[in-house]
């Protein structure tokens, strides 16, 4: 039964059954429900949110109840018990009982509440570091989302170049079985020898193993797939978005980086850090101020649970002001010092390396997009060569080796320009992580 749960619920999380289309956005939206990072930062920022409330309980009274009970014959115990009970009596001033009383029981009933009037801005301090606390949480679940995003994109896209790859190899077989009926039919006409066909067969064979490996490499690709969207690895999906270049951006790299420094995750956080460092500064100033505070109380004292006793208020106000700790402040004040000056730094650190990252991305799109024009020339020259040393080797003036080195180039022009695609869509990826705007709605996943 918990099986089938199981799989109910990775079902429910596909819009439609294993063997419909899945489109990258559609394999996003899966992992963002399932990947267990998402889930794990979720349960971060939430843990966040409780902490905001910890902090802010300080703004409020605590409220205390407690009950005890005694029994002893204590002079001092039970001289104080008999007046805070109310059972005080003429009796009790006898010498012997005061000596020697009686052993009494005492139950006691205590309601306290304390209020904190003035602690310098310290509950302040605390809550707004809660709060920066759960800023920092948020971030980081946005940055595994992004993260998440990425992978799922990378498998996604090596799922269908493997997918593509198969596709070239199984037409390069085609070709090849094609090639070796054309060169049987020319060597009984004559015009060719055995050492042709042997070397076709060759050539047949060769491509063969290739598609075999291309056949396994897709196998594992749509594994690594499932492995990234949660799901089980032999779960099977027809990929519906497109091995499809892109058109490139338009945006120059100034624009990405003012981006990145708006958006990206890692600079929110790092100023986050900075703002939680100014903070814990000021609470640790704080310290050199007193506190006030108001208590009252109610006591109810019984010598039987019920009755036989009284009851009396307390309210007292208190004010503590530490005049020397060691220069345990003075250290706490130096320490929160230097951890912003690094937390400054890092800020700093981080916003270069964001710069730094938008750049290589930009620079890896720029160089795919290149690499696609190059490589689809490429493919449509080689597939013009072939042809034409396939018309001339049927006419006998070309070898059958000038044939399979054609027949080898127009192979690995296609599979040039595949990887050059591929590589493009993971790039535009990339760019847009680099900039902290990779989404589920981002153009580069449709």
């Amino acid at each position: 039964m918990r099986y089938i749960r199981w799989w109910f619920v990775w079902l429910s999380a596909l819009p439609v059954s294993g063997q419909a289309p899945l489109t990258l956005q559609d394999a996003v939206r899966t992992a963002l429900k399932q990947h267990p990072s998402i889930q794990a930062t979720a349960a971060q920022v939430e843990a966040a949110q409780a902490r905001i409330e910890q902090a802010r309980s300080g703004y409020l009274p605590k409220v205390n109840y407690q009950e005890s009970f005694a029994r002893s014959n204590n002079p001092v115990f039970v001289f104080s018990s008999l007046l805070t009970q109310r059972q005080f009596t003429i009796e009790n001033f006898e010498i012997g009982r005061l000596n020697r009383p009686d052993f009494l029981n005492n139950f006691q009933s205590l309601v306290s509440v304390e209020q904190t009037v003035f602690d310098a801005g310290q509950t302040r301090s605390q809550t707004r570091a809660a709060e920066l606390g759960k800023n920092v949480a948020a971030e980081q679940q946005r940055a595994a989302e992004m993260n998440t995003i990425a992978g799922v994109a990378r498998a996604y896209y090596g799922a269908v170049l493997a997918a593509e790859s198969l596709k070239v190899a199984e037409e390069a077989v085609r070709s090849a079985e094609a090639d070796l009926e054309r060169a049987e039919a020319i060597r009984a006409a004559g015009m060719a020898t055995d050492a042709d066909v042997l070397s076709i067969r060759v050539h047949l064979a060769a491509m063969r193993e290739q598609r075999i490996r291309r056949s396994y490499e897709l196998d594992v690709a749509r594994a690594a797939l499932n492995e990234a969207l949660g799901l089980p690895l032999d779960f099977r999906h027809e990929l519906a978005t497109p091995l499809e270049a892109l058109t490139p951006p338009a945006d120059a790299v100034e624009e990405y980086e003012k981006r990145a420094a708006r958006l990206r995750p890692e600079l929110r956080q790092a100023e986050s850090y900075t703002r939680l460092a100014e903070t814990r500064a000021q609470a640790a100033r704080a310290a050199y101020w007193p506190q006030v505070s108001l208590r009252g109380a109610f006591e109810a004292d019984r010598q039987r649970f019920v009755d036989r006793g009284g009851a009396n208020w307390f309210f007292g106000a208190t004010l503590r002001w530490n005049l020397f700790n060691g220069w345990a402040t003075q250290a706490g004040i130096a320490e929160a010092s230097h951890a912003l000056r690094g937390a400054r730094a890092e800020l700093e650190r981080a916003g270069a390396g964001v710069r730094l990252q938008v750049r290589k991305a930009l620079a890896e799109l720029k160089a795919a997009d290149e690499r696609i024009g190059v490589a689809a020339a490429a493919v449509t020259q080689a597939e013009e060569s072939l042809r034409i040393t396939k018309n001339r080797y049927e006419a006998g003036l070309a070898t059958v080796t000038d044939l399979l080195r054609n027949e080898t180039a127009a192979l690995e022009a296609k599979l040039r320009h595949l990887v050059a695609v591929h590589d493009q869509r993971i790039a535009a990826t990339m760019l847009e992580l680099a900039a902290g705007s990779l989404s589920v709605d981002s153009d580069v996943l449709k």
